[in-house]
């Protein structure tokens, strides 16, 4: 008996095609937006075609649409680190709602499980959303279910979070000033865009470190390669995206780079800031420095750019101690998100 999964064809899809790529994309931003709506955070049109076009040394991204009877129906994509991690394959699947449950996304799947296999990959990790309410397991919510029945293991439990802005100044300047006494020998610096060439080399080891020195549960994950190439890269890429990079930083008495925490904007998505990375290297830590870099950021953004309106960020279940600074901040829970992995035989 001939079956819908049997009869979708699975083919890559080109950035440059006009048509083909925006309806690939529709399926992406349809299927994100379905349980989680206006909190959801998908990448817009324009930012992805950036990516897969992009030919940087540090990765590579490519994306496949599921086309049943001429319509595209179900999407995939991939990413595969180039520089470390040569055995990971970052792959997401996507279905319109309306097609779910017809083993489409399966399709899908294997399709990248195969390409993986073909670059060498055999550690694969994927994200799901899901609401909140669902709890840390994501029970009886689509990705997480699609993830398990497909062999994939949650291995972090993160919970997403919005602050609503501006924050008023009075709140920022005695969170600073709190924090201010424990990190006198520290110097903030913030800046708008790329990073100053003289701070460009401690950019790139503290960025570098931060996969493996934030919480990873059981993500099976190496320390990433430190690139001064690839910082430029990522900032050229974030330029075509239409992405605008906040960056505050804390330097020690010997100007080492110790602490930074950066968030972004775009072009394409008017209102709305995306709080990146937050990392205080380990032998720092007990100097307020996570709460120093974050708000003298927040301030730097809500003088920058009194059109930001929300922020959004994610936090480890597991990371009590952001955790805190950001509900100290007024941030609060709209959304879970999880890190499944798999690997193949």
């Amino acid at each position: 008996m001939t079956t819908l999964a049997s009869r979708l064809e699975v083919v890559g899809v080109d950035p440059a095609n006009e048509a083909a790529f925006a309806a690939w994309h529709h399926v992406y931003d349809a299927a994100e937006r379905h349980e989680l709506g206006e909190v959801a955070t998908p990448w817009r049109l324009e930012e992805v075609r950036a990516t897969m076009q992009d030919t940087a040394s540090h990765s590579w991204t490519g994306g496949w649409a599921g086309v049943l009877d001429g319509e595209t129906v179900a999407s995939g994509w991939m990413r595969t680190p180039l520089l470390d991690n040569h055995e990971l394959a970052e792959v997401l699947v996507h279905v319109l709602p309306a097609h779910r449950r017809r083993g489409l996304g399966t399709a899908v799947l294997r399709r990248l499980e195969e390409v993986a296999l073909e670059r060498g990959r055999r550690v694969l990790n994927s994200l799901a959303s899901w609401p909140y309410e669902a709890g840390p397991s994501g029970a009886g919510a689509a990705g997480p279910g699609f993830a398990r029945s497909r062999g994939y293991a949650l291995a972090l439990s993160e919970v997403q979070r919005e602050l609503r802005l501006p924050v008023a100044d009075e709140s920022l300047a005695r969170l600073a000033t709190d924090a201010a006494a424990q990190h006198a020998a520290y110097e903030l610096r913030s800046w708008v865009g790329p990073v100053p060439d003289e701070l460009l080399a401690g950019w790139a080891e503290i960025t570098a470190s931060l996969e493996t020195e934030a919480p990873t549960g059981d993500l099976a994950l190496e320390p990433q390669a430190v690139s001064l190439e690839a910082v430029r890269e990522r900032e050229a890429l974030a330029a075509r995206q239409g992405r605008t990079k906040y960056v505050t930083v804390a330097l020690d008495a010997t100007g080492a780079m110790v602490a930074y925490s950066d968030l972004a904007t775009t072009e394409h998505e008017p209102g709305r800031a995306y709080q990146w990375g937050t990392l205080v290297r380990r032998e720092h830590r007990g100097h307020r420095l996570g709460m120093a870099v974050k708000v003298a950021n927040l301030r730097l953004l809500q003088r920058e750019r009194r059109d930001i309106e929300r922020l959004t960020t994610y936090n480890a279940e597991v990371n009590d101690h952001m955790i805190a600074i950001n509900r100290a901040l007024g941030f609060r829970p709209v959304a879970r998100l999880g890190d499944f992995q798999k690997r193949l035989g």
